[in-house]
C-alpha cells in the first residue's frame, strides 16, 4: 500500500543508537554500526525516531510498503519482554567497543603506563556516549578538543582529574556537537562544563556548540573555556 514511512541516510548517520530507542514499534536496528529501517511492517509512520536524530538523517518518503502491523507489533514486543533480565542491550554505534564502562583510578601505576590514567569513562567520544551513562549523573563534565591532550602533557591530572571526559574535533567530525551534548546535559544534571580548545580558529566551534548546549538544555550550567596552544600554553 502507499503510505508514509521513514528513510533514513546511510551516508549521515553516525551510528549513535538514538533512533532506536526512540522506535517503540522496534523498526529500527544496528546494522554494521549504521541505522536501518529492518521491519516496514513495524513503522508507524508517525516518526517519533525523526527529533532523536543529531544528524537528521532520518525523513519522511511516501511509498509503497507493507502496512503497518499493529499484532505483530504487540507479538514482538511481548517477546522482549519475557526475555532473561540482564539481556544486553544494543550499544551506540553496534560496536563492543562502545559498551558504557565506569572506570576506577589505579592506586599505583600499572605494568602497562609508568603515570595513571585520570580517565574515568568510556566511551569518550562525544557521539558515542550514551545519554543515560551512569557517569553523566553529578559529573562535572570536559569536553575536550582532539588535540588538547597532545599539546598538553599534564592534560590527565590537570583536567581530566574528577572530571566525565568526552573529545570531539569541530572541524572534523561530520556531527551536529550541540545537539548531541544538550540531549545530555538535559537527561543529566551535570554540575559544570569546562572546554579545553586548541587556539586555532575552528576550535572556536567547539565553544560555540557547548554554549548552545547549554542554552538547549534550558539549565543553567556554568561553563569554563580553556585554551590551549601547541607549544603548551595555557590560559583562561
Amino acid at each position: 500500500m502507499l503510505r508514509q514511512i521513514i528513510h533514513i541516510d546511510q551516508e549521515k548517520c553516525v551510528g549513535c543508537g538514538l533512533c532506536v530507542d526512540a522506535c517503540h514499534e522496534g523498526a529500527i536496528g544496528l546494522v554494521d554500526g549504521k541505522a536501518r529501517l529492518l521491519r516496514e511492517d513495524y513503522c508507524d509512520g508517525l516518526g517519533d525516531c525523526l527529533p532523536t536524530c543529531p544528524m537528521d538523517a532520518i525523513s519522511f518518503q511516501t511509498r509503497e510498503v507493507p502496512a503497518y502491523d499493529e499484532a505483530a507489533v504487540l507479538r514482538n514486543k511481548a517477546e522482549k519482554a519475557g526475555q532473561k533480565a540482564g539481556q544486553k542491550t544494543a550499544l551506540p554505534c553496534g560496536c563492543p567497543g562502545s559498551a558504557c564502562q565506569t572506570i576506577a583510578t589505579p592506586a599505583a601505576p600499572s605494568l602497562a603506563c609508568d603515570v595513571p590514567s585520570c580517565l574515568s569513562n568510556f566511551p569518550v567520544q562525544l557521539h558515542l556516549a550514551p545519554v543515560n551513562a551512569p557517569w553523566l549523573s553529578g559529573a562535572d563534565l570536559l569536553i575536550a578538543a582532539d588535540c588538547t591532550a597532545y599539546a598538553c602533557g599534564d592534560f590527565h591530572r590537570r583536567f581530566m582529574q574528577g572530571r566525565a571526559t568526552l573529545i570531539a574535533c569541530p572541524k572534523l567530525d561530520a556531527s551536529n556537537h550541540a545537539a548531541k551534548l544538550a540531549d545530555l546535559l538535559a537527561a543529566n544534571d551535570v554540575r559544570s562544563v569546562t572546554v579545553a580548545r586548541m587556539t586555532v580558529p575552528c576550535c572556536g566551534g567547539l565553544t560555540r556548540a557547548v554554549h548552545l548546549a547549554v542554552l538547549m538544555s534550558g539549565k543553567d550550567i556554568p561553563v569554563r573555556i580553556v585554551t590551549i596552544a601547541p607549544d603548551g600554553t595555557i590560559r583562561e
